[in-house]
């Protein structure tokens, strides 16, 4: 019998995580193109951009993590969809200002390795990164005994992108009287986990097989729905129709996120009832008897993705978003205000 290393009893076996990042090259090497230099492994991801399509290329980078629909990975064994998720929704923040996605970097925390888990989510993260058009170069697969709980984990990624300088969106254009546009959502996407976990598991006495008729789907179904990337049908957009500025409806929903966009002197008014509620939102609200005003603040309510555009362009935008297979909507206008939201 083989003796455990120090290590190893100590709960961290560096040849078991060894051999797990050895099984994740495939993953990794499918999202290289020519630009990635160097294969995984090293200390430090090479990336070679090519320029010359850019006159003054500006980097634009973001960092962020799933949140605790983690643990309704937890609740399902199911590891792939939250690493897809990360890599979509770090990828749609910086679509914001304009930015096309280069590379990515991921890392995960483990109280006690399990190579099916990470690969599981590696391939998610691989996955995510050939759907917005990314390289996956490197990143961190730590073992931390005692640190997290018996059979969870902590995920979190940085991506890095590019944008013209002279073509960075940053909602300095807009102006009152254009249309705001709403992109529809898949479902929660990762936010508002906390609460909603709160209202199903809890409030409403559900498990992640109990099947919600009005959703079509399981409850853990439901809530295991990919971040969906809006990547390739903006950058479409952005081509031929003038985008006055770009919000991401994460954290926060329609109320706390339009006005990270808004110029001094503008608000945003928000129609209800100009695009369909996902019903799973109707479920959470009537679960807990959650105020409208808390929905539109913790939740997306079913738009994923804002784009303000003049309004004599706003038939013509949602034209082109509708011939991508979006669910495009014209959900309200720019206003006079102070960079508010109001929701009629």
């Amino acid at each position: 019998m083989t003796q455990k290393s120090a290590y190893a009893a100590a709960g961290v076996d560096i040849e078991a995580a060894d051999a797990t990042k050895r099984r994740m090259k495939a993953l990794v090497r499918s999202t290289f193109g020519p630009e990635v230099l160097a294969d995984i492994g090293g200390f430090g991801g090479l990336f070679a951009p090519d320029w010359g399509a850019y006159q003054a290329p500006v980097l634009v980078a973001s960092a962020d993590g799933v949140g605790t629909k983690l643990k309704v990975a937890f609740m399902t064994g199911i590891h792939h969809t939250v690493g897809a998720d990360l890599v979509c929704h770090c990828a749609n923040d910086i679509l914001v200002q304009g930015a096309r996605p280069l590379f990515f970097l991921d890392y995960i925390g483990m109280g006690n390795h399990d190579p099916d888990v990470a690969l599981a989510v590696v391939s998610g993260v691989a996955e995510g990164c050939r759907r917005v058009g990314c390289a996956l170069i490197g990143g961190e697969t730590a073992t931390m005994p005692d640190f997290y709980g018996p059979g969870e984990y902590d995920l979190a990624g940085t991506i890095v992108g590019v944008v013209e300088r002279a073509r960075i969106v940053d909602g300095s254009a807009i102006r009152p009287g254009d249309a705001l546009i709403g992109l529809g959502s898949d479902g929660l996407h990762t936010n508002g986990y906390s609460l909603a976990r709160r209202l199903l598991f809890e409030a409403a006495g559900m498990t992640p097989e109990t099947r919600v008729e009005a959703w079509g789907a399981k409850v853990g179904e439901e809530l295991l729905k990919p971040h969906r990337p809006y990547v390739e049908p903006v950058f479409r957009l952005l081509g031929q129709v003038p985008v006055h500025g770009m919000a991401h409806i994460t954290g926060g929903g329609l109320v706390d996120n339009l006005p990270r966009i808004l110029p001094s002197g503008s608000a945003a008014r928000i129609e209800k009832g100009t695009w369909p509620v996902l019903p799973v939102f109707t479920t959470l609200k009537a679960a807990g008897d959650v105020s409208e005003s808390e929905m539109y603040r913790v939740f997306n309510m079913g738009i994923g993705f804002v784009v303000a555009v003049p309004p004599d362009r706003a038939e013509e935008t949602l034209a082109l978003l509708k011939a991508q297979g979006e669910r495009a909507y014209r959900i309200g206008a720019v206003v006079d205000g102070d960079q508010g939201v109001e929701i009629v």
